[in-house]
């Protein structure tokens, strides 16, 4: 864990609900009364630290802003995170006689699926002595904290996000509230059904009206983004890999694209690295454990060659020899 002082502030900032993953591969949900094997198994982090770990592997000094409770599980998930290099977990609270969330994830190269146990703890504020902020994630489903738009008038850059909706309703709420941040970046489901459009790039043009910077997620078939004020259009192509497992790619995107925030980079190539990142997390279990660092993309580059220059890639080399 980094230490620096809270008025100092950080690049990026992710606040949210925690989760510890219990994660089982190769298997589909059971019939009733029927027993299946897993391939593989792991424990980590979820919820944000997935988003927060993932920045913190990217270079970005970032600070995690959430609650565990004080249970076994708890703690394991608390003491990984606060052996993640980069990651400052001083506003991580521990709840007294709390249970932490916890979610199990049965996946497939495909697909996934979830039972999760939560007990809500309300909302949570942001520090009034906390220094500037680069850039900080919130989701759009529902109304905006206070905090985001004070942040947002200091400079703050905001990153929108939103999750399925399952009650079928895609509100319109939802792209009104796109004024109140500078970039959003849903998946290309979630687009198209808030949008009312049937292919990702359409979606991208539609959000684009109501928010500076649009960026929809392909999966496996890359991504795009819109630039409004440029009137800059960007398609990429992901890197092919065999997958394992999908759980926290799209988080690993769109926290390794703010992480690339803070280099002096085109729109771009901050896409391919924040997708080349994404893409090479569903090759492990787990978003929080599979989010890779700098080097891995250098290993992952120099071992497939995949098409394109990847030079800007160099500067993040770890010298031989380092620690």
């Amino acid at each position: 864990m980094i230490e620096r002082p809270l008025h100092q502030g950080a690049e990026l900032l992710f606040a949210g609900e925690i989760f510890c993953d219990v994660v089982f591969s190769g298997v589909d949900v059971p019939a009733v009364g029927a027993e299946v094997y897993a391939d593989a198994f792991t424990i980590t982090a979820g919820g944000v630290a997935n988003r927060a770990v993932a920045a913190a592997r990217a270079g970005a000094s970032t600070l995690l802003l959430s609650r565990l409770g004080d249970d076994p599980l708890g703690e394991h998930i608390h003491g990984m995170l606060d052996d993640e290099p980069g990651l400052d977990t001083r506003l991580l609270e521990r709840i007294a006689g709390h249970q932490s969330p916890v979610t199990v994830s049965l996946t497939t190269p495909e697909d996934r699926s979830f039972i999760t146990y939560q007990v809500e703890l309300g909302h949570q504020d942001v520090p009034d002595d906390l220094g500037p902020i680069g850039a900080t994630h919130v989701g759009v489903a529902h109304e905006l904290p206070a905090w985001v738009g004070r942040m947002r008038a200091a400079g703050t850059t905001v990153v929108g996000g939103v999750g399925w909706d399952a009650s079928g309703d895609w509100s319109g709420d939802v792209l009104r509230r796109l004024s109140e941040v500078d970039v959003f970046v849903p998946n290309d489901a979630e687009a198209m059904q808030y949008t009312r459009t049937d292919d990702a790039v359409a979606a991208a043009k539609a959000l684009a009206r109501h928010v500076p910077l649009a960026v929809v997620t392909r999966g496996p078939r890359g991504v795009v983004a819109i630039d409004s004020a440029a009137g800059e259009i960007v398609e990429v192509e992901a890197v092919p890999v065999a997958a394992v497992d999908p759980t926290g790619a799209g988080d690993v995107f769109v926290a390794t694209f703010m992480a690339a925030l803070g280099h002096d980079w085109d729109l771009r190539t901050r896409l391919r690295f924040a997708s080349l990142s994404a893409t090479i997390s569903v090759t492990g279990l787990g978003g929080a454990a599979s989010a890779p660092r700098p080097q891995d993309l250098i290993d992952f580059v120099d071992r497939r060659n995949p098409a394109g220059d990847w030079s800007f890639l160099d500067r993040m080399r770890v010298p031989t020899g380092s620690h």
